[in-house]
């Protein structure tokens, strides 16, 4: 496996361990059913105190047989406590497995919520695959805490406490021996329930890790087959495998040592107890019934004391996935970024343009740039393994350090079509991603209407418009799954008519299903081109004021192109346009021409002022604007 591959580097974004949770941070997903949990301790309650019976039956029944005294009913009392306490035991387990996993189902929902109200630059810092992780895999260990924890501990307690009291009183000698063999063993389950904990975080990690690569793996499978690198990525993802199964073994080495201290703890302790407790019997000290009694209740001592031990390591697993799951629930949502002063704004200023950017700098978070840098050097050991040379494909651009846009300063007037030109990685996109507030500036402003963009809910700021990003993603599902994505209410005859305004008639005819039917996996059913028109076509259909276009036809052939700029056209009458431009036929007809290079304002003009003014543009021009 190549030494470049990504197989020992931890998610993008993660710099250290995540945090450990504690037991308190586990408690609001128990109290939400604190109900189901009361009848369970009161059932514990019940079972155990039915239990405790049990040996104190069989000593009298041995007392009586000494004895030569009837029975009676003694047998029968006895059995009638061994069914109850098995009833109630097995209804315990339901309600146990009931919440366990509803509690998994809360955490998922809390967790699914979150995610997808994080602000952009958490995506962006983050590996796909490890958040679908803490949503799956992580939620799930959940459950051990209480189907293999709580349950053995409330229910084990009670025995514990209860068997303790009844050796004191039989015999204290004898208990006082069992203490000390026991308080050994607890000791011991303490040390090493620490680095369970430890050790069990770090597996998550790893998983989240493997996740991410099969994610990555998937989602590129074509550029991984044409790249000749097929096997190299299996081995990449098949090592995140080995250093989770390495993690994993760990953890089973560590449980596999507590897991003995209860049976030796359990056979010393049974050793001693017919030692010295047969010595006793025959001083006189003891009875045979009592003794018998005795080594009963040190079953029902050593049993939840067993049952605690293994519980320790399922609810330490638990807490470990628990503090990746805290981790993003702690995150603050994008709608909590907004300041308090974030105000429905009613009106717009008198005479103000659509949108104006005013002295406006922006540089990405250090964890985005650390996540894209690392993204893209992954891209690059792919491509520099296969030996391929293809130009400006070779990786992704990562984010720079430095600020993406540098004063920049331009309006765009109401209902005019404004062109967004420059080389790659001029921040084109970057002025698009501000707009929508995806990130915020770091200095300057941004105005809507004549108000601060940061004055408005996003919510509702985003109203305002109808975004088409750079090859915009087609969704799992059918046309009018798409469709309806942002207009959820529009009616199949609103669908059809954007449908066929940006030549997607054909799409509608090609199946019987028309509007139902699918378009596969990330739109694999639909061309390039074809997926390209839908995503406008779902921003023509809500109807916003303003139009966000990045590079909309940069996917269409010339034919398609051409009919693409004609229903633009017919939907600008009472809109206005934001559109980067792939393309010299995008850019002559607009009204405004922003020219970006590095981060700044290169010139503002029309074509023909351009070509005489800028010589960037008129070296674009020249080229067809393709960079």
């Amino acid at each position: 496996m190549s030494s470049t591959a990504p197989t020992r580097r931890r998610g993008r974004g993660a710099q250290q361990d995540g945090p450990r949770a504690t037991f308190r941070q586990l408690l609001p997903f128990l109290f939400e059913h604190k109900r189901t949990l009361v009848v369970v301790a009161v059932l514990s309650i019940i079972g155990a105190a039915t239990s405790l019976v049990q040996p104190l039956l069989v000593g009298q029944v041995i007392d009586r047989v000494q004895n030569n005294v009837p029975l009676g009913t003694l047998v029968w009392l006895l059995i009638g406590f061994v069914v109850v306490s098995s009833i109630i035991s097995g209804y315990q387990h339901y309600l146990l497995q009931r919440t366990g996993t509803a509690v998994v189902y809360s955490s998922r929902r809390q967790l699914i919520r979150r995610i997808l109200h994080l602000p952009i630059s958490e995506f962006d810092a983050r590996r796909t695959g490890d958040l679908v992780s803490r949503v799956g895999t992580d939620t799930t260990l959940l459950y051990a805490v209480l189907t293999q924890g709580l349950a053995d501990a409330v229910g084990g307690a009670i025995l514990f406490l209860g068997a303790l009291v009844a050796m004191l009183v039989i015999d204290p000698v004898l208990l006082a021996l069992i203490v000390v063999v026991i308080g050994v063993s607890v000791v011991t389950v303490v040390l090493l329930s620490g680095r369970i904990r430890t050790a069990s975080a770090a597996q998550q990690e790893k998983v989240g890790e493997l996740a991410s690569g099969v994610e990555r793996a998937v989602s590129s499978i074509r550029t991984v087959r044409a790249s000749g690198a097929t096997e190299r990525e299996t081995e990449a993802v098949q090592g995140l495998a080995s250093d989770a199964y390495g993690l994993g073994v760990r953890i089973a080495k560590i449980s596999s040592l507590v897991v003995p201290v209860a049976g030796i703890a359990m056979q010393v302790s049974l050793l001693v107890v017919l030692g010295v407790g047969g010595f006793r019997v025959a001083s006189g000290a003891l009875t045979i019934a009592s003794l018998v009694t005795f080594i009963m209740f040190l079953f029902m001592l050593i049993m939840p004391l067993g049952q605690a031990f293994g519980a320790i390591t399922s609810v330490n697993q638990a807490l470990g996935a628990l503090g990746r799951i805290q981790e993003v629930l702690d995150l603050p949502t994008e709608e909590q970024h907004d300041t308090a002063d974030a105000l429905a704004v009613a009106t717009a200023v008198a005479g103000a343009p659509a949108l104006e950017f005013a002295d406006v700098r922006f540089r990405y978070p250090e964890n985005v740039v650390a996540a894209r840098q690392a993204a893209a050097k992954e891209a690059q050991n792919l491509l520099v393994d296969a030996h391929l040379d293809r130009g400006t494909e070779e990786a992704p651009a990562p984010a720079p350090a430095h600020d993406v846009l540098r004063g920049v300063s331009f309006t765009v007037p109401r209902g005019a079509r404004v062109a967004l030109v420059g080389p790659s990685g001029a921040g084109k996109s970057t002025v698009l991603s501000l707009i929508e507030r995806f990130y915020d500036p770091t200095g300057g402003s941004i105005r809507l209407h004549g108000h601060d963009l940061r004055t408005y809910p996003r919510a509702e700021l985003r109203a305002h418009f109808g975004y088409v990003e750079q090859d915009a993603p087609t969704l799992a599902g059918t046309l009018a799954d798409n469709l309806r994505l942002a207009s959820p209410d529009a009616t199949d005859a609103e669908c059809e008519r954007v449908l066929r305004a940006v030549n997607l008639g054909e799409v509608l005819e090609r199946s019987p299903l028309g509007l139902q039917a699918p378009v596969g996996e990330d739109g694999v059913m639909l061309s390039g081109g074809e997926r390209q028109r839908l995503a406008i076509a779902r921003a023509l259909l809500t109807d916003a004021p303003i139009l966000l276009l990045d590079e909309s036809t940069s996917s269409l052939d010339g034919v398609n192109e051409q009919r693409m700029r004609e229903a633009i056209e017919q939907v600008q009458a009472d809109r206005t346009l934001v559109v980067i431009a792939h393309r010299l036929s995008t850019v002559v007809d607009s009204d405004v021409i922003v020219v970006l290079q590095d981060g700044e304002v290169a010139g503002i003009g029309t074509h023909s002022e351009l070509v005489e003014q800028v010589p960037l543009y008129r070296d674009l021009a020249r080229h067809q604007l393709l960079a």
